[in-house]
């Protein structure tokens, strides 16, 4: 197991919070994923260990919620709003532009390991469609139009020694884009 101290710390709290153990498995698989950046067998033998069950009932979580990672992803995980509102306002245009501009096909990760980019249900900010989530970032009324400009400043994030230092708030530049 190569996860932080603190991760491995915090499992046992995040169990203490349950009346059944294995009603923790999906927040111990959170944070596994955030420490990490995805999920491994490893990962989930040793979730099943903590909670009581086995690695495949685990397995079966992980499979079952896209939001779950079974593969590592790039420096900046891209998702892009496919709802009907998001997509009413132009976000298969929009995806289309991006994989161009940044080089990546959907659902993939590109070749240089920067970007991983893929179409999500509703992201739950339907009046400002099409929404692009960055990371934990949101940006809203990313329109066709824009997304030139969007991609090179997801580009330009990568250098940006301060990026991801702060959580995005509304009204902010970082969560309006």
């Amino acid at each position: 197991m190569s996860l932080k101290p603190a991760t491995l710390s915090q499992a046992d709290a995040i169990i203490g919070q349950y009346p059944h153990k294995r009603s923790a498995t999906m927040p111990l698989l959170h944070l596994v994923q955030e420490d990490r950046g995805y999920i491994n067998d490893a990962d989930m033998a040793w979730v099943a260990e903590k909670v009581g069950v086995t690695p495949m009932q685990v397995l079966e979580v992980v499979t079952f919620y896209p939001m779950f990672r079974r593969e590592p992803i790039g420096r900046r995980h891209i998702r892009v709003c496919r709802t009907l509102s998001c997509a009413l306002r132009g976000s298969y245009a929009l995806m289309a532009s991006l994989e161009k501009s940044l080089n990546c096909k959907r659902g993939e990760t590109s070749a240089d390991g920067n970007f991983t980019i893929e179409f999500v249900e509703c992201i739950a900010d339907c009046g400002c469609g099409p929404v692009v989530q960055v990371d934990h970032a949101m940006h809203e009324n990313v329109t066709p139009d824009k997304a030139e400009a969007f991609a090179a400043k997801i580009r330009t994030s990568l250098t940006d020694t301060n990026y991801g230092k702060t959580a995005p708030q509304p009204g902010t530049p970082e969560w309006n884009g």
